[in-house]
């Protein structure tokens, strides 16, 4: 490794939906981790990995912070509060687009109980503020920081969507790393298993233009996943059996769609998310099944993965 060669742990938090995902997977310049205008998706610490020839900053997707309703949602604080205190950095998103509210300062305030990690304030969504509105939010980001005794290393307003500033970013945040080794190969983007992925992508799939009252109802479990045999090496055909949980009938009802319809349109735009991601044609087998309040229930949450 060089001379001030930096690796170390970024992890961005915020309220649901502040852009945490879209901005992660624009550092890594590839698609790691899910987004979706649904807020409260992402469940799992995937990390995004950003190689550069002087240092390896990896990425720690964090839940959106919420005041937790169900048991599902102490699990992902806890999550939270767990991975905070291990990353060098924390980056909290503000998006610019929308006023700071009560929702900021419990994330800031709980965050101001992890002393030793360094803080940035992110103002994310920049293309959809007017330059006097983000003005005034990067203010009000700076009084946030004063009225709750949290110490920004830096303000920076960016664009995922535009790319505005994301290399500033990246710059800045490499800065604040530790000097230290390569902690991944050349070339992982992401340490997430596969299968973590791929039930991702299929959730992210499921998720899309489904309405309002089920997103927290959906979970995805790869149950099998392998190459199929007897197929020639130069025509690998990937099996992927998954199984699509939701808690009631009527839900399931809504997710299979008229005649199989809607997880017909699920399964096929995840196959091609996955197909992208993996590299590899595949075959996707994909089954609703009704896990019964399973938000509530820790034996079903452990079955599922949480």
């Amino acid at each position: 490794m060089s001379e001030g060669y930096r690796s170390g742990f970024v992890s961005f938090v915020g309220r649901p939906n502040a852009g945490k995902s879209t901005l992660t997977n624009a550092l890594v310049g590839q698609k790691v981790v899910i987004t979706s205008d649904k807020p409260q998706t992402t469940r799992t610490v995937v990390r995004g990995i950003v190689n550069r020839p002087d240092a390896q900053l990896i990425l720690v997707d964090t839940p959106g912070l919420h005041r937790p309703r169900t048991l599902l949602g102490e699990r992902l604080n806890d999550l939270v509060k767990t991975t905070l205190a291990e990353v060098d950095v924390v980056a909290v998103c503000f998006p610019a687009n929308e006023k700071i509210g009560p929702g900021d300062r419990f994330i800031v305030q709980e965050m101001a109980k992890v002393r030793r990690t360094l803080k940035v304030a992110v103002a994310t969504k920049t293309d959809l503020a007017p330059p006097e509105q983000i003005a005034r939010h990067l203010l009000d980001i700076a009084a946030l920081g004063e009225s709750t005794g949290t110490t920004w290393q830096e303000v920076v307003p960016v664009s995922a969507v535009s790319g505005s500033q994301v290399g500033l970013l990246a710059d800045l945040l490499v800065g604040l790393l530790p000097e230290g080794p390569q902690l991944y190969p050349d070339g992982d983007l992401t340490d997430a298993p596969e299968q973590i992925l791929v039930a991702e992508l299929i959730r992210e799939a499921a998720l899309d233009g489904v309405r309002d009252e089920l997103p927290h109802s959906i979970a995805v479990v790869v149950e099998e996943m392998g190459l199929r045999e007897d197929r020639p090496d130069d025509r690998p055909l990937l099996d992927i059996h998954a199984n699509l949980y939701v808690e009631r009938s009527s839900q399931k009802g809504i997710m299979i769609g008229h005649q199989g319809a809607r997880l017909r349109d699920v399964g096929s735009r995840a196959r091609k998310q996955i197909e992208a991601l993996l590299g590899t044609p595949v075959y996707l087998d994909l089954h609703v099944k009704i896990a019964k309040d399973w938000q509530r229930d820790p034996k079903q949450l452990r079955k599922l993965g949480f």
